[in-house]
């Protein structure tokens, strides 16, 4: 690899010695024995230690850290996630299907989030992310300002899409534990208002914290969006210069109930009236019929597969999804963890081990997915669904230095002979030692170094606790819906 270093320069740190580098590259490569030169935050060399040193030629770093005893990757990029959602881990009960989670338990939940309960649970997640290597996220919509998710995690250091929720159909009857004041700041007049205060979300946090943090026209998605809503945030999102995201045929039961009320599929009625596009991520994409994945494909629109959100809700993604179709027909499948109380967890590398076996298993089909493509899938793929991968996803000069530091002295990591399938099939995030983002250590020695983990916690227990009491969730809450059909 021949990438000449410019000498003049700022602060420098120099990484050599690694025992490898996953660099998620075109061509996936490997690099033993590795370095990586970080100036200002970016990758300004990369390569075997003895090329890297060669074209320093003496010239003095800043830095140097000895790494004989790691491994490296690129951070991992989560495509879909709920940071408002944190602090309701192991509520819900797990016999739940995706409607009557989110109509007779979710919602009721987000309803009574407060500000400063949103706050402490996006401070609470994405510690929890960086934790688990994840450097960047697409989080589905604040439930109260965008800015507060934006603030949080531009104070923690993490990369990051936020958004401002939205949707403009209410339901015909109102579940319990649904406050008045959700419903007024969810559901719009109509989707003319909404995507007005989608824009101004757009126009006042997009680009804050030197770029770290990106805003867009998100919207829930599904029934409590009109077709206008759908269509008219891609649109808007594209007159803007960002993304949209939100949630569609994410389960057989939707496709069944949008067959029925509107004679078509999710994915078709909404490629049908020109909603497709570049700039969209649809999230889980479960139920989605052979003519949809090749829509997709022709479109260039993303899908981020949640795999532990599936098999928490029983969405068929073994049975009915067709991921490993989607990506064979070109489209960009990126992986996400959903939130905690769909998912269980905010760890991504979770997900990356799941996805590479999944397919595999369910079709009895050992070339299906596997590690290299989960690998992908969790850095470069996600990136380039997040319109992101001319800076992050890989690891290459010019881009952000993102990455991840594994403890090569851990017995997951002992021994081992393939890097790609020990971090994919042996390790997990308990040989995390270092989480970095653009340049900077985030997470390392054991702690996320910009907040007080320990009192978060605490304050985080207290919280959950009593949005628990407030929502009213208990053993009286249905378990079946039939809101919307």
């Amino acid at each position: 690899m021949n990438h000449p270093v410019d000498r003049e320069t700022t602060a420098t740190t120099l990484i050599e010695n690694l025992q490898f580098i996953v660099t998620a590259n075109r061509s996936d490569e490997v690099i033993r024995n590795a370095a990586v030169l970080i100036r200002d935050g970016v990758i300004a060399d990369i390569g075997p230690t003895w090329e890297v040193h060669a074209r320093l030629a003496g010239a003095s770093v800043d830095k140097t850290i000895d790494g004989s005893m790691l491994g490296m990757t690129p951070g991992f990029i989560d495509t879909h996630v709920h940071l408002s959602e944190t602090l309701s881990r192991a509520v819900f009960p797990d016999v739940l299907a995706t409607r009557a989670w989110v109509f007779h338990w979710a919602k009721p939940f987000y309803a009574h989030v407060d500000e400063a309960d949103e706050r402490t649970s996006v401070l609470l997640g994405t510690a929890e992310m960086l934790r688990s290597g994840t450097t960047c996220f697409l989080d589905m919509g604040a439930q109260n300002d965008a800015g507060l998710t934006a603030r949080a995690a531009g104070q923690i250091g993490i990369r990051g899409i936020v958004g401002r929720h939205a949707a403009d159909i209410r339901p015909t009857e109102i579940p319990a534990g649904w406050s008045d004041e959700m419903m007024d700041h969810h559901f719009f007049k109509n989707s003319t208002v909404a995507l007005d205060a989608l824009k101004s979300s757009v126009e006042q946090w997009n680009g804050y914290a030197d770029g770290r943090i990106r805003c867009w026209v998100n919207i829930e998605g599904k029934e409590p969006c009109s077709l206008d809503l759908h269509i008219g945030a891609r649109e808007l999102a594209a007159e803007l210069g960002v993304g949209t995201t939100y949630h569609i045929a994410t389960s057989m039961e939707e496709a069944q109930v949008s067959q029925k009320r509107h004679g078509v599929w999710p994915i078709s009625r909404i490629a049908r009236n020109g909603g497709l596009g570049s700039n969209l991520v649809l999230a889980h994409a479960v139920a989605v019929a052979d003519e949809e994945v090749k829509m997709l494909a022709d479109h260039h629109t993303s899908v981020a597969f949640c795999p532990s959100s599936s098999l928490k809700l029983a969405k068929g993604a073994a049975d009915i999804g067709k991921y490993p179709e989607m990506i064979e027909a070109g489209v960009t499948v990126g992986l996400g963890t959903d939130g905690v109380s769909a998912a269980g967890n905010l760890n991504l590398h979770r997900q990356i081990h799941i996805v590479a076996g999944l397919f595999k298993d369910a079709r009895r089909d050992a070339t299906l997915v596997g590690a290299r493509q989960a690998i992908r899938m969790a850095t470069i793929d996600g990136a380039k669904a997040l319109g992101w991968d001319d800076a992050i996803g890989s690891l290459e000069v010019g881009k952000q230095a993102d990455l991840v530091l594994f403890d090569m002295n851990h017995h997951e990591w002992t021994p081992y002979a393939d890097p790609e399938q020990a971090l994919v099939y042996s390790a997990s995030t308990a040989s995390i030692a270092q989480t970095w983002v653009a340049g900077k250590a985030v997470f390392k020695d054991g702690r996320v170094t910009a907040i007080d983990e320990t009192a978060l916690r605490a304050e985080a227990r207290e919280r959950a606790a009593r949005i628990v009491s407030r929502a009213g969730l208990g053993i009286h809450v249905p378990v079946t819906t039939t809101l919307y059909d």
